[in-house]
């Protein structure tokens, strides 16, 4: 998703670059002040509540706030993200927003603040308030308002600035002038979003082989939890010794064990943009566990693919695989390859069930020759990066 935060202060044009924005973008647009105007004209005791505190130029409770906004992202959800205006307004807010984006799957791609002189801000409004009859813009309001602004909104910049997303844009010019100044910005950072894949399937559905294939493709770093502890009970090490018995009868091996190796390599992996996952998660918790890392690198999944292939035909795959030099051990054991299968389909459920929850599960056809299973995933992946776009 695209999750833009428009900020600056009253009168900066926030309103009137978000409709250019959310127009090009296709966003959801959040803004508090319209939202609370809209609930006060109805008539809503939320509404009533409201009105005096806006009227005297005031910041209106966080609860209510955010009762409205959540109320709003989830009547307009078939968007390609949001775009924020007049939200976050003051450090707690800022939490609010990433508590309730995190709760949503997905986080803030930029925040952009509209940069304007007092002098042509307070001009601003007194126009504006002439010309669309606005109560609550009064010259004694307006200079409350950007004290306000000034006093309590202004730490959210470090909030953000912190996390390297902060942008600030001269608000001065035409309304194109700085509607190409935002846009930029925005593209320039879209480039810059992660593509991190989970690639899910039973044992012979090919993961291995599409995930080396696609990492390659698309510029993606390729983690492969089975191929990483293979090496390590090659190389004869400590992690190697402990995950040995598992790899052995085609188990899961402890979550300590993978979260180690995951963190290992996405810290030598540090110059590319995402990552294929392979592996891991095979089960709900490891799920969590995968949010949580990815977390720590303010990144998250992007999108599930799981391959789809008949249980015979992995079946075949495996006993073919194990005349290789890629045979697993249990590829060798019918029966442990059976256990493995069935594994793979009962631990599977809920975390198919968690990617599909938050529409990021597409399932792809494993059947058919290599390239060709190859391009549907590309297909897939490509689609997911237009759509953030």
């Amino acid at each position: 998703m695209l999750n833009i935060v428009l900020f600056g202060p009253p009168g900066a044009g926030k309103g009137t670059q978000s409709k250019k924005l959310i127009e090009k973008y296709n966003l959801t647009y959040v803004a508090t002040g319209d939202l609370l105007r809209q609930e006060i004209t109805e008539g809503t005791a939320l509404g009533m509540e409201a009105r005096n505190l806006i009227e005297k130029g005031r910041l209106v409770p966080d609860d209510m706030i955010l009762q409205i906004i959540e109320k709003h992202i989830n009547a307009n959800a078939d968007t390609n993200g949001i775009l924020f205006d007049g939200f976050p307004r003051t450090y707690v807010q800022a939490y609010i927003l990433e508590g309730l984006l995190m709760r949503m799957h997905t986080s803030l791609t930029c925040l952009l603040s509209l940069e304007v002189p007092r002098e042509e801000l307070i001009a601003r409004m007194l126009k504006r308030a002439k010309m669309e009859n606005r109560n609550d813009d009064t010259l004694e309001v307006i200079e409350y308002r950007l004290l306000e602004y000034e006093t309590k909104t202004i730490p959210v910049i470090e909030f953000y600035k912190e996390r390297n997303i902060y942008f600030p844009i001269d608000g001065v010019g035409t309304v194109d002038e700085i509607f190409e100044r935002l846009c930029q910005v925005i593209d320039n950072s879209l480039t810059k979003q992660w593509m991190n894949v989970v690639l899910l399937g039973p044992p012979g559905a090919g993961k291995g082989t599409q995930g080396e294939i696609i990492a390659k493709r698309h510029a993606l770093g390729y983690i492969s939890t089975g191929t990483l502890l293979r090496k390590e009970i090659k190389e004869g090490t400590e992690i190697g010794q402990r995950a040995k018995p598992y790899m052995e009868k085609g188990e899961i091996v402890p979550d300590e064990i993978a979260v180690k190796l995951i963190e290992r390599e996405l810290h030598l992996e540090s110059k590319v943009r995402g990552f294929i996952f392979k592996g891991f998660p095979r089960t709900i918790v490891q799920t969590y566990i995968l949010d949580g890392i990815l977390k720590k690198i303010n990144s998250s999944v992007t999108v599930a693919i799981e391959l789809k292939v008949p249980t015979l035909e992995c079946f075949k795959r495996l006993t073919m695989r194990a005349k290789t030099d890629k045979a697993c051990s249990y590829d060798k054991d019918p029966e442990l390859i059976i256990h493995h299968l069935e594994e793979y389909k009962q631990k599977s459920i809920l975390v198919k069930k968690y990617y599909k929850n938050q529409n990021k599960l597409v399932k792809v056809d494993g059947t058919g020759d290599v390239a060709e299973v190859s391009d549907r995933i590309s297909e897939v992946i490509d689609k997911v990066a237009r759509m953030s776009r």
